[in-house]
């Protein structure tokens, strides 16, 4: 049984700021737990835009906090997110979120990250493994 809280994962190596500067994120479950999955509280700032591809990765996202405009660019379907909304990205969709007000949620990987990942050029997450 693990049990840990975000606070106390604050300023180690599983709490990531985005070189970009527009999101950080408490990794606290990862690939080494060797769950299937990963689990993450992840913060958006406020008048911010992220372009996000996950083309390795299928990530499930609920709200908790704060409010944000998602696009899918496979459709241009636009959609308001604020807290108890969940979005599933579990076609790789390239999307963005434009964020109105700090948005906090909880983010679930799989296959789950191992906590280096941030996005490249083109919004995606290389697929990391563990080393053995």
């Amino acid at each position: 049984m693990i049990v840990r809280s975000f606070k106390e994962i604050e300023g180690t190596d599983r709490h990531v700021k985005a070189a970009s500067g527009t999101w950080e994120s408490k990794r606290i479950v990862l690939a080494k737990e060797k769950v299937g999955f990963s689990l993450h509280e992840t913060i958006l700032y406020a008048g911010t835009e992220t372009s996000m591809w996950y083309a390795n990765h299928i990530e499930a996202v609920v709200c908790v906090e704060g409010e944000a405009e998602l696009t899918d660019h496979e459709t241009g379907q636009k959609h308001t997110i604020t807290p108890g909304t969940m979005y599933l990205l579990d076609g790789h969709e390239r999307h963005t979120l434009r964020v109105k007000q700090d948005f906090r949620c909880l983010c679930v990987f799989n296959p789950p990250v191992t906590g280096r990942e941030d996005h490249d050029e083109n919004g995606v997450y290389p697929l990391l493994t563990e080393e053995v």
